[in-house]
């Protein structure tokens, strides 16, 4: 295994690490948000639409600019740009202003998103083995670290400005840094002109696409949601409620880190399976939880439990085709389709019925998990062989 190549793997892990930060600095100080705005839950579930859309309109031209450009051209250009529109979110004054924020902080980060899956799955192909669930494993670093960030920004009085403007000024030249590290899209950079990406992908594709709509859906109901559920529907003080989504991702932390092992012993359909039925029981033992200390347990299995599923979609998607990059796109697109639709979704049916019973579209998604996933082939995609790999990324260096 070459130095350059464990650098690599590095440097991809270390970006889901920062994304992970970014993203959830904001998610963990929405109620922060709320309150300095004076928003209502359908308003806050607008500014996640917006946020969602942009990402979306990014990721579904994707396709041809990934064919195009590759991972690490587009990473060093959007992961500096998603740093910066998180500064613009902080310091918004208004609620359009706030949108419009939003708006580009989505359409950053859903650039990053897909080139950095990309990325991780050029290093992936060039080990010869799953990594992708290792490599998310650094989003939920980066997730935990910001909730407890955020916890202790919220007890030692800090504004949602001056936090969210302290976390982009740390990570822009981080990414600037880690920008040094990436492998070349073989397709990106051989010389030759890229091909016209296809307009209809093969069918598993878009199954994949399917799981990954719900998995991504319901990461994002406990990322956009939990700390009103757990403020406002079961009274917790806003310090212990912004702990629920670092419990939920320390879950997802050591369900990616055990997944890559465990889907090499049992294969990713069966996980897939098991995933979504174990997701559907854990949160609905959240909605129904008679307290926030008993969500908050519930949320750490609801963590283990959806952990593996968006991974092992992308990884799949990165397999299915000979260039990883618009395969990736194209599930990465269908997956914040389910981003997009949750938060207008549950913050809609919180102001006609109850945030308990928006919630509850959670489980139903676990099912359909389940469901979709006996669909995929029983054996694994044939990964590209190491050697194979690594003559592809000697020949575009």
């Amino acid at each position: 295994m070459t130095r350059d190549l464990r650098t690599a793997r590095t440097g991809a892990v270390l970006t889901f690490v920062l994304a992970g930060l970014m993203c959830g600095s904001m998610t963990v100080r929405i109620p922060a948000l709320s309150d300095k705005l004076g928003l209502s839950e359908a308003s806050v579930g607008v500014i996640l639409l917006v946020w969602g859309l942009g990402a979306l309109i990014t990721m579904q031209s994707m396709r041809a600019v990934m064919a195009r450009f590759g991972s690490r051209s587009i990473l060093r250009v959007a992961a500096p740009l998603t740093a910066a529109t998180l500064a613009l979110l902080a310091v918004a004054p208004s609620f359009p202003l706030a949108v419009a924020a939003s708006g580009l902080f989505g359409m950053a980060f859903g650039a990053v998103d897909v080139a950095m899956n990309a990325q991780g799955s050029v290093v992936e192909r060039a080990y010869g083995r799953p990594l992708m669930n290792g490599m998310h494993a650094g989003w939920c670093a980066g997730a935990i670290s910001a909730g407890l960030l955020g916890t202790a920004a919220i007890a030692a009085g800090l504004s949602i400005t001056a936090h969210l403007v302290l976390v982009a000024l740390l990570t822009l030249p981080a990414t600037v840094l880690i920008s040094r590290t990436y492998l070349p899209d073989p397709t990106a950079a051989t010389g030759a002109a890229p091909a016209a990406p296809r307009r209809r992908m093969p069918p598993m594709i878009y199954l994949l696409g399917v799981i990954a709509f719900c998995a991504f859906m319901v990461e994002g109901t406990v990322a956009d949601w939990n700390g009103l559920y757990l403020r406002n529907a079961l009274g917790a003080p806003e310090a212990v409620a912004a702990l629920g989504y670092p419990i939920f991702e320390a879950g997802m932390l050591a369900g990616r880190l055990a997944g890559d092992r465990v889907r090499a012993r049992f294969g990713a359909r069966g996980m897939m399976v098991a995933s979504g039925l174990a997701t559907a029981v854990t949160f609905g033992v959240v909605i129904t939880a008679p307290s926030a200390p008993v969500a908050l347990a519930a949320m750490l299995f609801v963590g283990v439990a959806v952990a593996t599923v968006s991974p092992m979609a992308m990884s799949l998607a990165g397999e299915a085709t000979g260039t990883p990059g618009p395969a990736i796109a194209q599930t990465g697109a269908m997956g914040y389709a389910g981003l997009l639709l949750g938060p207008v979704i549950i913050g809609f049916l919180s102001d006609l019925a109850t945030l308990r019973v928006g919630l509850g579209i959670a489980v139903l998604l676990g099912v359909l998990i389940a469901v979709v996933a006996r669909f995929l082939p029983r054996h694994r995609a044939a990964a590209v062989p190491a050697e194979t790999a690594r003559r592809e990324l000697s020949m575009a260096a």
